[in-house]
């Protein structure tokens, strides 16, 4: 299997979602990470999760989610034994994430500046909420504060809805995309060496790229839509007999095609939906028109029948029913690990979404417990076993 990143070094600081999510695709690609955690608490997320036995172990189903494959070290980085450690521990390492507030690790003598002293080579990528400057920098941030701040819940959900916020944390997922990207390119670059400045704000605000350049371009006010894709009709969202379905008959042909089928000819010489144009101004009612007839089979049926005729339809299905589609079961997405350590059972997790060279990228191990590299990272930095213990007893790690 392909492993881009093979011999890359990546120290991970982060810790819930973004930050994890960014070294989480690293850590697939190849990356060797190593998860610097606080000692004696560790990665918020190990406290997270559905499941109160896990999370009362450390081992929370939030933090099972992002974090396999990666080591997981601890250390009082407040301490200077802390410091002088993980300084040696930066001299080799390729890259460094980090999602503190703006200003945290420059108070702990260990912000880009200090560090590329130690490594002028590194790669040091931080993630915060607003970014690195500008007057929201020092706001705490969660994915629902930047949902909002980004207008992101304005236009979700319809107009007897919104403002909504997005069913999973989007913020906390575009931004830690958003740092994978922006660290696999500065790896590409020669010489090697420099900051790279995240806004989980910014990061949402590009993902909503057709939204945002109507407004700037077309001066059009963004809408919360619903189901309906506004930009064509018939597209959207569709009862039928059991279940429901999206259309989306985006092209003329698909319009003339899917009226064909439903027996429903006769709408297409009707005034209200002759043109794309009228179609999409009178979409309530011509969405109406279709379930009469959509209405009297199930979405199954439809989903094969009009996508065999070149009409775009899928199911609407809930995330148990995606999860076991043959599409997503037989791609090698979800990697399963046996009776994982301080979870006590088996556990499947997502992989990335990617395939290189037909293959999925995987990772051997599963999420580790907090410390659990201790002594192979520390030894492997050259320190002996009595040094690790007597760092152990000081609380340094």
């Amino acid at each position: 299997m392909s492993k881009p990143l093979k011999d890359i070094r990546v120290l991970d600081l982060t810790n819930v979602l973004a930050g994890p999510f960014c070294c989480h695709h690293l850590a697939h690609l190849g990356a060797e990470v190593i998860k610097v955690e606080a000692r004696g608490r560790g990665d918020l997320a190990r406290q997270l999760g559905a499941d109160p036995a896990l999370n009362a172990a450390g081992m929370g189903v939030s933090f099972l989610a992002q974090n396999a494959g990666k080591k997981s070290v601890t250390l009082d980085l407040k301490k200077p034994d802390g410091k002088a450690l993980f300084r040696r521990l930066v001299g080799s390492a390729d890259v460094l994430v980090e999602n503190f507030r703006p200003g945290v690790m420059d108070r702990l003598g260990l912000g880009y500046g200090a560090l590329k002293e130690v490594r002028p080579e590194l790669i040091y990528c931080a993630i915060s909420g607003f970014g690195q400057d500008g007057p929201w920098k020092d706001r705490p941030a969660y994915d629902q504060i930047i949902q909002g701040a980004s207008g992101v819940m304005s236009i979700t959900g319809d107009a007897g809805s919104a403002p909504l916020r997005v069913g999973y944390p989007v913020a906390d997922t575009f931004g830690g995309m958003n740092a994978a990207f922006a660290v696999a390119a500065a790896l590409n670059e020669r010489p090697r060496g420099c900051f790279i400045d995240v806004s989980m704000l910014e990061s949402v605000l590009v993902s909503m790229g057709w939204v945002v350049s109507n407004h700037l371009i077309a001066g059009v006010t963004p809408q919360a839509n619903g189901n309906e894709n506004v930009t064509s009709a018939p597209s959207g969202t569709f009862c039928t007999a059991e279940g429901m379905i999206n259309i989306a008959a985006n092209k003329d042909e698909q319009w003339v095609v899917l009226t064909g089928h439903l027996g429903l000819e006769a709408l297409r010489d009707h005034p209200d939906y002759a043109t794309r144009e009228a179609r999409k101004v009178n979409r309530v009612a011509l969405r109406q028109a279709l379930e009469v007839v959509l209405m009297t089979k199930p979405a199954a049926h439809w989903v094969e029948a009009l996508n065999a005729i070149g009409v775009p339809t899928g199911a609407v299905l809930s995330v148990p029913e995606a999860l076991a589609t043959p599409q997503v079961a037989e791609r090698g997405f979800l990697q399963s690990y046996e009776d994982v350590a301080g979870v006590g059972r088996d556990i499947a997790v997502a992989t990335t979404g990617v395939k290189i060279d037909g293959a999925a990228p995987i990772v051997a191990d599963p999420p580790p417990e907090l410390g659990a590299d201790n002594d192979a990272v520390w030894g492997d930095l050259g320190l002996s076993a009595a040094e690790i213990a007597r760092l152990r007893e000081d609380e340094v790690i």
